[in-house]
């Protein structure tokens, strides 16, 4: 699907703020590709908006190296390499493991009726015989999100929030595989245990689960051979 299909006209008066906000969600959320471009003008109309706050938008997520500048100043969703998505994965393995780790301690039933609705809503999409690949991809987001809001650490919330910006596109791959990922049921098995250590407070188990269900994922896409070398990368630099 087109990512100007995804995009929502805009009413309020801070539209370079709503505009960065919506397409920061597309790529937290996984719902665009590696080297997808991003036309300022489709999307400035799909937004209902004149060029300008789509400009100072994507000016604010490519020095946040969540765009690129590509051949020809295009706007693109970047490329990532085997070590870029390595070092990412370790970093997230910390400050998730961490913010679920404080989630645990803190989480009330109401937010862990939350994560099991999640998951409960994950399960069954994945292992439909056709499940919705986007709808996944939401669902994930939702589940570990809700989980990191129960840790009441926003500035860790936010560097959290930052490396999904970065990791969002390549998440895409790994629920949109087909059936070869969807048969192994590691995202699955993990998110229970995720839940079922939020529901006994158990934060060594919890950091454990999100870490399997991190690493489960990092694996599979590094295996799959979506990831580029530096060469790769640096041929597609203007």
């Amino acid at each position: 699907m087109p990512i100007v299909n995804l995009m929502k006209p805009l009413k309020r008066q801070t539209l370079s703020t709503d505009v960065y906000d919506q397409l920061k969600e597309l790529l937290i959320s996984g719902r665009v590709m590696p080297r997808e471009p991003i036309s300022l003008r489709a999307t400035a109309e799909a937004f209902g908006v004149s060029v300008m706050p789509v400009r100072e938008a994507m000016q604010r997520l490519v020095a946040e190296q969540a765009l690129e500048v590509g051949p020809s100043r295009t706007i693109r969703v970047p490329s990532m390499t085997v070590s870029q998505f390595r070092e990412i994965t370790r970093i997230r393995i910390n400050l998730e493991g961490l913010a679920t780790e404080v989630a645990s301690e803190l989480i009330s039933d109401d937010d862990i009726r939350k994560v099991a609705k999640f998951d409960s809503d994950f399960s069954k999409e994945m292992t439909r015989n056709q499940p919705d690949g986007s709808r996944l991809i939401n669902l994930n987001k939702e589940l570990h999100f809700s989980v990191y809001r129960a840790s009441n650490m926003p500035m860790l919330l936010q560097l959290i929030e930052a490396l999904w910006l970065r990791i969002g596109p390549i998440l895409n791959y790994d629920l949109r595989s087909g059936i070869t990922r969807l048969n192994n049921r590691a995202a699955i098995d993990n998110h229970s245990l995720l839940l079922k250590a939020l529901t006994a407070h158990d934060s060594a188990a919890a950091r454990e689960a999100i870490t399997k269900d991190i690493e489960s994922a990092a694996a599979f896409i590094i295996s799959a051979g979506v990831l580029v070398t530096p060469d790769e990368l640096l041929s597609n630099k203007p």
